[in-house]
């Protein structure tokens, strides 16, 4: 128990609760801001006794140590990142804003400790006479870059602005949070008549009503947004009008020229980390990112989305015609608009193939998605078992607990799923940790997905879209990299990787939404249990590559702005949003005003508080990888438990403990190729 937090505190002792599960029927708002401050001066404290440390440094002394400092703030940071992510409130944001620059310093403090940099560069300097074995000398190599890249060898003058960088850039990243959280709810669209949203299903217009009910909007319906650009219910809501207020509502989020605009936090956000960047010796922030990336140069990350780009954009306008005839069928002279191309786009998919969304949704249940789709497919492939266990607490209600099992029955660790949207949790979809995997600590994992479903009505089921269906597969396989870990180091656990591979493990995982032995075993009609048609099945393997020509183009924009705001220079002062943007898309050649960005700027939250700054790109890059290993199950027999224990046993079960493309060259057995990437986009002949 930590001496200066009082015993009552939960975080002042390890949660005695199986793996370590966060008590959180204990936990209350009062509780964070004590913790935060003796697990700060305790961390501070036991980082003095390493560099202090008068014995000459060791790798158990120095490297080991640092391993194992900081359990408690490690304890009460997990669990608050976790809520005010998915269910904040107004304590939790005051606090997350003072909070956010106490600990930008004291990282700083830590790496810019000339004391501590010694004893690691002395260690790496003689490393090859240390006899240690790869994973430490792996974790050695990273310590080392760690503090480099940290600003380690700076002059003490550039330290102190550096500090100064990190405690604004800390802070601002937060109020970019919290100012799209609120717009997000402020702009939610409230609709007076029912009729105004013909197309929609009945169970999607119950959500609606039960959104409106929950914020006392009684008879009405409320119509709440989404992360990206495109909302789902644009596929097909028939009023146009509509569509076009909820498409519009979308995009204005953050540049409103209200309390929660997010231009000048964006902005300033930008240039400072330019002036970072060049303090450390690169020409701009991509630099800067990239060079640890496993795409290693920005220009690397840059030739790849140049090269898609023109194909996807050719793609893009030819379905644009073909959507623009539809159109005019239903309002002849009219131009096709942003907030047309989901719903025709619907259109042609129905007309084309005989399957659409409102097809799909009955099969697609969430109970039966989770346990019959996503944990039957994690059982075929690593022998995995999952048991709800109702007695265990979680933050929410909505939150559901389950104990994972490995193929011999033995534990693994505890999954925690949160699949509904609510006003306190931001948008998108995202796997965290509560606890990370770790030999050295003999920890196991605590891991949780979120999502955004709608909530129905009590008592009513829950029915997913096909995306949504194929959002919860690829979050489990984020869940699968934490799950499966098997490190010594809590640095390397799960999904401690670099970020441009850290996506490829979850994309993989959606290849077996629709592979015909997990489909036919979730998608079966909610009411009468009866499966997909057969029919159907062999519809959505034909459909699935229509429409890569708008969902390529609309990331690849995103990727593209991403890069582009990223690669300002000090000098540089960029003002005009909405300008910056154009020119940048346009430079790019993906100015297509029918489709537009996935994010824009303003609410572009994993580039300006998500910890994907610069590094957008790695959707497609981890993509390439995705493509090629779904091209090895298909040639080696599929979902079966030699194939999952393969890519167990050389990719998820290492973490970040080895260097991603020779883990990904050892499973593969060559270098990743593109081929697969580019017949799935329908981009062959780049």
């Amino acid at each position: 128990m930590n001496s200066q937090l009082s015993p009552d505190n939960p975080f002042a002792s390890p949660s005695e609760l199986p793996y370590g599960l966060p008590p959180f029927d204990r936990i209350a708002d009062e509780h964070y801001a004590p913790a935060f401050e003796a697990g700060l001066a305790e961390h501070a404290a036991e980082v003095e006794a390493i560099a202090a440390n008068p014995e000459p440094p060791t790798f158990d002394n120095t490297i080991v140590a640092l391993e194992k400092s900081g359990r408690l703030l490690s304890r009460v940071a997990s669990v608050f990142f976790n809520l005010t992510s998915s269910d904040t409130n107004p304590v939790l944001q005051d606090l997350q804003a003072e909070v956010a620059p106490k600990l930008a310093a004291h990282s700083d403090a830590i790496h810019l400790d000339p004391r501590l940099y010694g004893r690691v560069r002395e260690l790496y300097e003689r490393r090859e006479s240390l006899g240690l074995d790869a994973e430490s000398a792996w974790l050695l190599e990273r310590v080392h870059t760690d503090f480099q890249r940290a600003g380690a060898g700076l002059p003490e003058g550039d330290q102190e602005r550096l500090r100064e960088l990190n405690a604004e850039l800390s802070t601002l990243s937060t109020r970019f949070q919290e100012n799209l959280l609120r717009d997000t709810n402020d702009l939610a669209v409230v609709v007076d008549d029912e009729r105004e949203l013909a197309g929609l299903s009945a169970d999607a217009v119950a959500a609606a009503r039960e959104a409106a009910n929950s914020r006392g909007l009684t008879g009405k319906f409320l119509l709440t947004l989404n992360l990206p650009t495109s909302q789902p219910l644009l596929a097909s809501l028939e009023n146009r009008a509509v569509r076009e207020r909820l498409f519009r509502a979308s995009v204005s989020r953050g540049k409103r020229g209200n309390d929660n605009d997010n231009s000048e936090v964006l902005t300033r956000i930008a240039a400072l980390r330019a002036e970072r960047a060049a303090l450390l010796g690169h020409p701009h922030h991509a630099a800067y990112v990239i060079s640890d990336e496993t795409a290693g140069t920005a220009e690397a990350a840059m030739s790849l989305l140049e090269r898609l780009a023109p194909a996807a954009v050719a793609n893009a306008k030819r379905d644009a015609e073909e959507l623009q005839r539809y159109l005019e069928q239903d309002v002849p002279g009219a131009t096709l608009e942003p907030w047309d191309w989901a719903f025709y786009g619907e259109r042609v998919r129905k007309a084309r193939y005989d399957v659409d969304d409102a097809t799909l949704r009955p099969y697609f249940e969430l109970d039966r998605v989770v346990r019959d789709g996503v944990f039957f497919a994690a059982n075929k492939l690593y022998g995995l078992s999952f048991t709800e266990r109702h007695d265990l607490p979680a933050y929410h209600p909505d939150v559901r607990v389950f104990e994972v099992f490995d193929a011999d029955g033995s534990p693994l660790g505890l999954f925690l799923g949160d699949y509904y949207t609510r006003d306190s949790k931001r948008g998108g979809a995202w796997m965290n940790t509560f606890v990370d995997q770790s030999g050295l600590l003999g920890e196991r994992p605590v891991v949780v997905n979120n999502l955004n479903i709608a909530r129905p009505p009590q008592g009513e089921p829950t029915l997913l879209t096909f995306d949504e269906v194929v959002t919860a597969f690829h979050e489990f396989g984020h869940a699968l990299h934490a799950l499966l870990s098997d490190v010594r180091y809590p640095t390397f656990s799960g999904t401690n990787v670099p970020r441009d591979f850290v996506e490829y493990p979850s994309q993989v995982n959606e290849m077996w939404m629709l592979w015909p032995e997990v489909l036919a075993n979730y998608a079966k009609h909610h009411e009468t249990g009866e499966p997909l048609p057969q029919r159907l099945v062999e519809r959505l393997q034909e459909a699935a590559q229509y429409g890569q020509g708008y969902s390529t183009t609309e990331y690849l924009a995103a990727a593209l702005l991403d890069q582009a705001w990223h690669t300002i220079s000090p000098d540089d002062d960029v003002r005009d949003v909405a300008g910056f943007e154009a020119a940048a898309l346009e430079k790019a050649g993906v100015a297509l005003p029918v489709v537009p960005p996935r994010y824009q700027s303003t609410y572009f939250a994993h580039i300006f508080s998500g910890g994907y700054s610069a590094g957008y790109y790695s959707y497609i890059w981890s993509e390439v990888l995705d493509a090629d290993t779904v091209e090895w199950f298909r040639e080696n027999g599929g979902l079966t438990r030699a194939n999952g224990d393969h890519f167990r046993k050389e990719l998820l079960s290492k973490g970040g403990s080895t260097d991603s493309m020779a883990a990904f060259r050892t499973f593969r057995g060559r270098d990743p190729e593109i081929t697969p990437l580019l017949k799935r986009r329908g981009l062959t002949g780049v």
